[in-house]
């Protein structure tokens, strides 16, 4: 007896790696948060507190932003300066380097959709 032959169809295995996607995007976004988090820029931690993820599971995207009036102008200007760890440019380089670590958290949920 195959698979095919237990209700798998090619819209459920779609459908669990959409699912698997969407959980691995969020929880990826979620992982850079936490890096940049760490890299951005501390004075009374409200930058920090203002981070947030974002997800639009129709279009497989997620995103990370700061809502502060000075995230923009503190992630940008480099001649501004900042405690030992923290820095300008704070978001950009956490996903740089979190990107290889982003691919295997949705790859690991993938699979764990697909129940493998």
């Amino acid at each position: 007896m195959s698979d095919w032959d237990n209700g798998i169809t090619l819209q459920s295995v779609l459908a669990s790696v959409r699912a698997g996607t969407n959980r691995g995007l969020r929880l990826g976004a979620e992982h850079v948060l936490g890096e940049s988090d760490a890299q951005a820029p501390l004075e009374e931690g409200t930058l920090e507190r203002s981070g947030k993820v974002s997800t639009d599971e129709g279009d497989l995207k997620a995103a990370v932003s700061y809502d502060t009036p000075y995230a923009v102008a503190q992630h940008e200007d480099l001649t501004f300066r900042h405690d030992a760890g923290r820095n300008a440019k704070y978001l950009e380089n956490a996903l740089n380097a979190e990107a290889p670590t982003v691919a295997r958290i949705v790859q690991q949920q993938v699979r764990r959709e697909l129940g493998r």
